[in-house]
């Protein structure tokens, strides 16, 4: 089957995150191949009438999306979607507006709310989920993000405020904004373990990886334990070489793992996804959990993550991918 793996266009100085993404595109043509289809990769810029008439030329039969941003702007990462939908060409991974949803981190979370899933509160430019006012509480800390921004970009422990103002909330808000150009809001900063689930589709359905935890134990205290930029992407720097992932359990955590699997679940039939996905939480000192958000096309390079969840339930990358693509030829949700 002729295969087109599309992926965001990567200039040559461009940052770590983005020179990743020809990593993974790399690992799946690869796998591609060896499952005996003929994968092209086919880079994504503004110009979509270019991509159609590679699509064309190609003779596509389906695509699979590894498209993270277009020009530089996680916010359009949807738009190629939107132009295969136009197509009729099915596509593995999620839909368009899933996609959209998901990538959006407030909305998403406006969406978790209204479901009754457990979500910190935000405070999204000057549209606050919260009054302002009841913001402000001393023993509370909020962190900075992007709305659209994935890989932490921007995050780092100065993006965390401690028991913040009204005043000094808006401030930061506006500071980060004029400073990126990129719109961002404020979340409640949930002190406490960190945890990522993956999910996989199969022909029973999705199913959920085994559960990771952050290991923050070499933080000195103090130290903000969250996974920013750094600890993702700058492999000399400590936060890089101290967040290590791990799978080994006490017994006592496994109801929790078990809601956490659940919460997973309950966000895959909310927003409709498909393929492959990664849910983030954090828990805290009660044990409760929260969303933080939802990755819908989590990366699959070979350090990441997912591909960590995939070795830990012993499936090989090459039936991950299978696995992805039967979800969009054996399934009869429609392309248009």
């Amino acid at each position: 089957m002729q295969v087109a793996v599309l992926h965001n266009a990567v200039a040559a100085d461009a940052p770590l995150e983005d020179q990743d993404t020809l990593v993974q595109v790399d690992e799946v043509r690869a796998a591609l191949t060896r499952l005996g289809h003929r994968p092209t990769a086919v880079p994504c810029t503004l110009d979509l009438a270019a991509m159609r008439s590679d699509l064309a030329r190609l003779g596509a039969e389906v695509a699979f999306n590894l498209v993270e941003s277009l020009d530089g702007s996680d916010s359009l990462l949807y738009l190629p979607l939107a132009v295969l939908d136009s197509l009729g060409m099915p596509y593995a991974g999620s839909r368009t507006e899933s996609m959209f949803l998901t990538s959006n981190k407030p909305l998403a979370k406006q969406r978790m709310r209204w479901a009754g899933l457990p979500t910190p509160d935000w405070i999204e430019d000057t549209k606050p989920q919260l009054p302002l006012a009841a913001s402000h509480d001393a023993s509370k800390e909020w962190i900075i993000k992007g709305v659209w921004e994935h890989g932490s970009d921007g995050m780092e422990d100065d993006a965390l405020l401690k028991g913040p103002s009204p005043a000094e909330l808006q401030r930061r808000l506006t500071e980060r904004y004029a400073r990126s150009g990129r719109r961002c809001f404020a979340e409640r900063f949930v002190e406490g373990r960190e945890f990522a689930v993956a999910m996989l589709a199969g022909r029973d359905g999705p199913e959920t990886l085994p559960p990771a935890e952050i290991d923050f134990s070499a933080f000195p205290a103090g130290k903000p334990r969250l996974v920013g930029y750094r600890a993702k992407w700058s492999e000399d720097c400590f936060e890089y070489l101290n967040t290590p992932r791990r799978f080994d359990f006490d017994p006592s955590d496994r109801p929790l793992l078990d809601r956490l699997c659940g919460l997973a679940m309950e966000c895959w039939r909310l927003f409709d996804l498909h393929g492959w996905v990664r849910v983030d939480f954090r828990v805290d000192a009660s044990g409760q959990p929260w969303i933080l958000e939802i990755n819908a096309n989590p990366c699959l390079s070979p350090d990441a993550g997912f591909a960590a969840m995939l070795r830990q339930a012993s499936i090989p990358f090459d039936r991950a991918i299978e696995r992805i693509l039967e979800d969009v030829l054996c399934n009869d949700r429609p392309t248009d």
